[in-house]
């Protein structure tokens, strides 16, 4: 192997690594439930988007996540908890942090939102933990 071939094999290596993090029991365990959630929407057609979050929040707490979304298409956002994991709640705002008036669903450890934008541009999900302890959680999307 050349030192060219090498040096690009390390720096790729090195690039990915933070993708490649193995993800906890907790981690995955919100994410099948959060896929379970999205999945009832995939009956009106919704496709779930690739990729996911992971992270945890505590009582009172917030995560947020920056989403692109196209006006025209239809979204909703679905996030869960591992186990006995706190009651979450979920907020859409606009690039400039006002709130958006939303459809609501939330259940045990799951919540989902869903939007449909008439501009395109950067929105922000926002994850509280309304109930409970801190936990982990996993928000993924849907749209069509």
């Amino acid at each position: 192997m050349t030192s060219r071939r090498i040096i690009l094999f390390a720096l790729t290596a090195v690039a990915l690594a933070p993708f490649c993090r193995a993800q906890s029991d907790n981690q995955v365990e919100a994410r099948k439930v959060a896929l379970d959630l999205a999945g009832a929407f995939a009956n009106e057609g919704f496709k779930v988007r690739d990729g996911h979050w992971t992270g945890t929040v505590k009582k009172g707490d917030r995560a947020v996540v920056a989403v692109n979304l196209y006006a025209g298409n239809e979204y909703w956002f679905s996030v869960a908890g591992a186990g006995k994991g706190p009651k979450f709640s979920l907020g859409l705002y606009d690039e400039n942090g006002k709130p958006l008036e939303t459809e609501q669903f939330a259940e045990d450890e799951k919540a989902a939102t869903g939007f449909s934008p008439t501009i395109s541009g950067q929105y922000f999900v926002s994850i509280a933990a309304d109930e409970g302890d801190t936990g982990t959680l996993c928000l993924v999307y849907s749209y069509k």
